[in-house]
């Protein structure tokens, strides 16, 4: 993908950058992706892939993809095929080899020996709970651990056994020894490894011990030669952590970290754990699903890879915390589909119209754009005849006032066709309207007077088709900050209507985007649609709105 200067915001990245390259700091720039698999990239990660491959793109760099599987228990191949397709997807291409953390395991365990050999690490059995208690808190200093003044000799033996699996899981672990009365929590004596008997994707069995993240992403940027590692400012303190490490290793290159400001998006949640949860109290269908800002959900949605990268550039990239509006993601689609969209009619909750003054076997095409500004796209026939469909609300028995739409005193427009009046209604035992009669004037009478225009299918032009519209799924600006996210839940998220679309669209196959004209824009869905229905994804409407039919 060509970098795009006009789109991208020039950040304070792109100036600290542009200086370290001035002042021979650095050579050339190489960055890195790299996500943990332990579930599906988001809009989030989204911001982040386009920031660190397209400023490799733009500096004549390279950009590592690179999986910091540190923690078996809670990783597989699922993921890491997912997150590649997702890049892929979006148009970047990796450095070479995807890389893994855990190709530098017995690196990263050789730089362990070296801190416990110069005094700076030392091997710990208290308890999980017990570490927590002893480092303090944000008001009190921590308080040394026991095993804190062990010998070196002594720290190597238990470190070799916890390597060789002679140690319980949970019975031991590796902390680096910094203060644990600094004001930063971060540099209390952290964890550096800790024992996991988990079979690796990448390693099987062969290690017990996996070291932290902490640990391992410094030096996996250091030995990967990464100038400009980014992460998000929940990462501040970790810079500490993450200086002190290289500082006190002997490896040759020292990586520099800069943090941006994480995406917070509206109405969305980007947490990986708080998305598992939707997931398992069937909140959600999965990582895929339309409501959710997964990089995979937004592709079932109809988001294009443009509009994403487009949202991304937008926002761009500062320190300032903010929550950025869902209607600019919106528009980012919908003027992307505005230009691009196959325009057609839809019904998504039809009523049917007979036009009782006109002959069953009378029969009309007209041809139409599949695009008002835009003949290279072709045209369709559609067919007019006595009997259509049209969207129930686009007819009021008793209308409300400033209802411009069809009623039994008021006539409309059919779009693209003629005036109907109607008459009289047909309901059902239950009082609902079954059908409208009306009359319809088939002389192109020129009349100035302005009529309302409603969209319509011909009942024989028709096609049974599943409509899927989507709300947010919560009911709040901001649900990061809830500490009960089921609570807060939007039983409307996913509306199902059951309707009709020109059969038009069935002969265009391989078309999959369309604009429903007056309702907004749908996404055709390639695996689940069959023989009963085709089955629409609502991208966004028309409008920046989210009231459904």
């Amino acid at each position: 993908m060509k970098f795009d200067k006009k789109k991208y915001n020039i950040s304070f990245i792109h100036k600290i950058i542009k200086n370290d390259l001035k002042n021979n700091k650095h050579l050339s720039v190489h960055t890195r992706f790299a996500p943990e698999p332990n579930g599906y990239l988001h809009i989030g990660h989204a911001k982040a892939i386009v920031l660190n491959f397209e400023l490799a793109q733009q500096f004549k760099g390279k950009c590592n993809l690179r999986f910091d599987d540190t923690n078996p228990n809670t990783e597989n191949l699922k993921y890491i095929n997912a997150i590649k397709y997702d890049i892929l997807w979006l148009g970047y291409k990796w450095y070479q080899k995807t890389r893994y953390t855990s190709y530098y395991f017995n690196q990263i365990y050789q730089y362990a020996l070296q801190l416990i050999k110069k005094n700076l690490a030392y091997v710990d059995k208290l308890k999980k709970n017990e570490i927590r208690e002893y480092r303090g808190t944000l008001n009190t200093p921590g308080t040394n651990s026991p095993y804190r003044n062990q010998s070196i000799e002594e720290n190597i033996f238990l470190f070799e056994q916890m390597k060789k699996g002679n140690i319980p899981e949970g019975y031991a672990c590796l902390r680096a020894k910094i203060n644990m009365h600094s004001p930063f929590i971060i540099l209390r004596d952290p964890v550096l490894y800790r024992i996991k008997f988990t079979q690796h994707h990448q390693t099987k069995l062969l290690w017990c011990i996996y070291p932290t993240y902490d640990f391992a992403h410094c030096i996996s940027d250091a030995i990967e030669g990464i100038t400009h590692s980014l992460c998000t400012l929940e990462f501040q303190d970790n810079r500490r952590l993450y200086n002190w490490i290289l500082n006190n290793i002997n490896i040759s290159h020292h990586t520099y970290q800069y943090e941006y400001s994480r995406l917070n998006l509206e109405y969305s949640i980007l947490s990986k754990r708080k998305l598992k949860i939707l997931i398992q109290n069937n909140i959600i269908n999965d990582w895929k699903d339309p409501r959710i800002p997964t990089i995979s959900g937004l592709r079932a949605r109809g988001y294009t890879a443009s509009s994403i990268i487009n949202f991304c550039n937008k926002i761009g990239v500062t320190k300032q915390k903010n929550l950025i509006e869902f209607s600019t993601l919106e528009h980012c689609i919908r003027s992307e589909l505005n230009k691009t969209a196959y325009r057609t009619m839809a019904i998504l909750n039809p009523i049917e119209v007979i036009l009782y003054n006109i002959p069953n076997q009378y029969e009309e095409i007209i041809n139409i754009f599949n695009h008002p500004n835009n003949p290279n796209m072709g045209s369709k026939n559609i067919i007019f005849n006595n009997t259509i469909y049209i969207e129930r609300s686009d007819f009021q028995e008793y209308p409300q006032k400033k209802y411009y739409r069809l009623t039994l005193e008021q006539p409309v427009k059919l779009k693209y066709s003629y005036i109907i009046t109607a008459k009289y209604i047909e309901k059902d035992k239950n009082q609902n309207i079954n059908k409208i009669f009306c009359t319809c004037n088939l002389k192109n009478i020129k009349n100035k007077k302005k009529y309302g225009i409603i969209h319509w299918i011909s009942k024989k032009q028709s096609i049974k088709s599943e409509f899927r519209l989507y709300n947010h799924i919560f009911n709040v600006k901001n649900p990061e900050y809830q500490k009960n996210i089921l609570s807060i839940i939007n039983t409307n998220s996913k509306i199902i209507k059951y309707g009709f679309i020109n059969s038009s669209i069935h002969i265009n196959s391989l078309i999959s985007t369309y604009q429903f004209e007056r309702i907004g824009y749908f996404f055709k869905d390639m695996n689940l649609s069959n023989g009963k229905y085709i089955i629409f994804h609502q991208t966004v409407s028309i409008k920046n709105t989210h009231k459904h039919l």
